[in-house]
């Protein structure tokens, strides 16, 4: 059995500089750690309990296939901040019908983000019985 001890998804985009001013300055996720020199450094950002490091360049976009979620505490709040901040939002705010908030965004190669509010009395979070 393998025991896992961290973890983190790796990110080669097509322009590595457009990708880390999306994911550092319009997105505002904290700098973990960064690596390397020149335009093909390593910045490894804080994803709440993962990592996204952004490395590396790519000739063509991630697979369409990749996707990233990523829980916020309040939907509409993060809804506000990245519109002031240019990000463009694909699909605002909705209470889905299987209860969560989503609001859909996507970085510069078009990676899809679904960014994710989890109501105080939904399965996620609350358990009747516990």
């Amino acid at each position: 059995m393998v025991h896992v001890l961290s973890s983190r998804t790796l990110l080669r985009p097509t322009d590595p500089d457009r990708s880390r001013a999306f994911y550092g300055e319009q997105l505002g996720l904290p700098v973990y750690r960064e690596f390397g020199t020149g335009a093909e450094r390593g910045t490894v950002y804080f994803l709440g309990g993962g990592f996204l490091e952004v490395a590396g360049r790519s000739d063509v976009p991630p697979s369409p296939a990749l996707k990233l979620w990523l829980q916020v505490a309040d939907v509409t709040a993060a809804y506000e901040e990245l519109t002031a901040a240019g990000v463009e939002v694909r699909r605002p705010p909705v209470k889905e019908p299987w209860g969560l908030v989503e609001m859909w965004i996507a970085d510069p190669d078009g990676t899809e983000i679904v960014l994710v509010e989890v109501p105080a009395d939904h399965p996620l979070r609350y358990r009747p019985g516990l």
